[in-house]
């Protein structure tokens, strides 16, 4: 890894296989700043799709699919913060998971959770509509216990537990 002003940097290379040749024009999957944590995915679509409010979640094509390829690297699909927060189109699944092992395209669930009676949104082909972020894999193994060796100051306290 080397260092830059402070931050990390590991060189990793992934295959990127392009199913949809207009993302040539309208833009191939990068980080859109130094600093971007995801690659943004597009609507490879052939005409806009209209999301109705409340409806069950569309699958609408990336346009790409990505080989992972590496045991200690997963990606996770999540919504783009600004579609969600102004829009209201999220995942249908809320975050998606691409194993490692996967090499078929990747499909976008969208939903519309704007209230029912509210006007459905738009996509337009080419828009951006989620992120792909990549993030360390962690697979323990796991051995089969009784009961644990330790005890924590939670416990077994679920939801709300801790105030």
């Amino acid at each position: 890894m080397a260092k830059a002003e402070g931050q990390l940097t590991a060189a990793i290379e992934l295959e990127l296989k392009v199913l949809d040749a207009r993302l040539h024009e309208w833009g191939l999957p990068d980080f859109h700043s130094d600093m971007a944590a995801g690659i943004d995915l597009r609507a490879c679509i052939d005409e806009p799709l209209s999301l109705e409010p409340q409806a069950p979640a569309i699958m609408v094509p990336s346009g790409i699919a990505i080989l992972i390829n590496r045991p200690d690297v997963v990606a996770f699909v999540l919504p783009r913060s600004g579609l969600g927060a102004r829009q209201g189109i999220i995942l249908g699944q809320a975050v998606g998971t691409i194993d490692p092992d996967y090499s078929g395209p990747w499909l976008i669930p969208l939903i519309n959770r704007n209230a029912a009676g509210t006007p459905p949104v738009t996509i337009n082909p080419g828009t951006r509509i989620a992120q792909a972020v990549f993030l360390p894999l962690i697979r323990p193994s796991l051995r089969l216990v009784d009961e644990f060796t330790v005890t924590t100051a939670r416990g077994a306290g679920g939801f709300g537990s801790t105030g």
